[in-house]
C-alpha cells in the first residue's frame, strides 16, 4: 500500500489531506470528510481501508494544518464556524476534489466522497454544489439544507445534484430527528437527485465509531449498524464506479 500526506490549499488555508492507494495506475478515488473532531486516525483509516477495497482513499483536512479538537469545546470551535457559513464548506470540499483530480494516480472521471457525521454534511453540501462526480455517501451526516444553518444563505445553490446521494442514518439519531429527514427527502427530490436511505431502527448518532460511548449527548456505537452501513456503503461504490 503507497500512502502519503499531501498539502493542497483553500486560499490561504494550508490543508494537509491523507491519502492511500494500493497501485501506481489511476483508480477510482473516495473523498472522505471527517467527524466534528478533525483529520484524526479515524478517517486515516477509512483511506486505508479503501485503499485495500481497490479504490484511493483521501482523508479530506476541513480546518487546516490537520488540526484535532480535544474535547467537545474544542471540536465545536473547530466545526461551528464552518457550520454557520457553509459557502466555507462547499469551497474546502472543492478544493479536495481539485486537488485528487490532479494526481497521477486518481482516474480523475471517477471520484466520490463520504463522510461521518459533520464530514456528512460536507460531502452532501458538495454534491449541493452540483459538481458532476459519481455519488457522495453521508454516515450518520447533519442533513440540514444550508438555508437551515447559515444564515446568509437564501437559498440553495444548486438547481440539480449530478452525484447518487446514500444516506446511512439512524432513526434515534437526536441530532438529525425523522422530520428532519423527512425534509431532506423534499429536498433532494425537487433537486432530482438520485437519492437513497438506509435508516436503521434503534440506532443513535455515531453509530460506526467503536468510541462513541455517550447516550447523553446521543452518540453511541452499533456493530450491527456498522457492518449493515458499511456493506450498503460497498454496493453503492460498486454501482457508481
Amino acid at each position: 500500500m503507497h500512502t502519503r500526506e499531501i498539502e493542497y490549499a483553500d486560499g490561504e488555508l494550508t490543508l494537509r489531506g491523507y491519502f492511500a492507494t494500493d497501485s501506481t495506475q489511476p483508480r477510482p478515488c473516495v473523498l472522505i470528510a471527517h467527524p466534528w473532531v478533525g483529520r484524526g486516525a479515524f478517517v486515516i483509516e477509512k483511506a486505508k481501508y479503501l485503499a485495500e477495497l481497490g479504490y484511493a482513499g483521501f482523508a479530506v483536512d476541513m480546518y487546516g494544518d490537520a488540526r484535532l479538537g480535544a474535547g467537545k469545546d474544542e471540536c465545536a470551535a473547530l466545526m461551528n464556524p464552518l457550520l454557520s457559513d457553509r459557502d466555507h464548506i462547499k469551497a474546502r470540499m472543492l478544493a479536495a476534489l481539485e486537488c485528487v483530480q490532479g494526481l497521477p494516480d486518481v482516474d480523475s472521471t471517477s471520484i466520490a466522497a463520504m463522510g461521518y457525521c459533520f464530514g456528512g454534511m460536507c460531502v452532501l453540501d458538495l454534491a449541493r454544489s452540483g459538481v458532476d462526480i459519481k455519488g457522495v455517501v453521508s454516515f450518520h451526516g447533519l442533513l440540514e439544507s444550508p438555508r437551515d444553518t447559515d444564515t446568509k444563505c437564501k437559498e440553495n445553490d444548486a438547481a440539480k445534484i449530478a452525484a447518487k446521494v446514500l444516506v446511512l442514518h439512524g432513526h434515534d439519531d437526536p441530532m438529525v430527528t425523522p422530520d428532519r429527514v423527512m425534509a431532506f427527502t423534499r429536498e433532494m427530490t425537487k433537486a432530482e437527485a438520485d437519492w437513497q436511505i438506509h435508516m436503521y431502527g434503534h440506532t443513535m448518532h455515531a453509530f460506526t465509531n467503536p468510541e462513541a460511548n455517550d447516550k447523553a449527548f446521543g452518540t453511541v456505537y452499533d456493530e450491527t449498524a456498522d457492518k449493515r452501513s458499511l456493506i450498503a456503503m460497498k454496493n453503492f461504490l460498486a454501482e457508481i464506479f
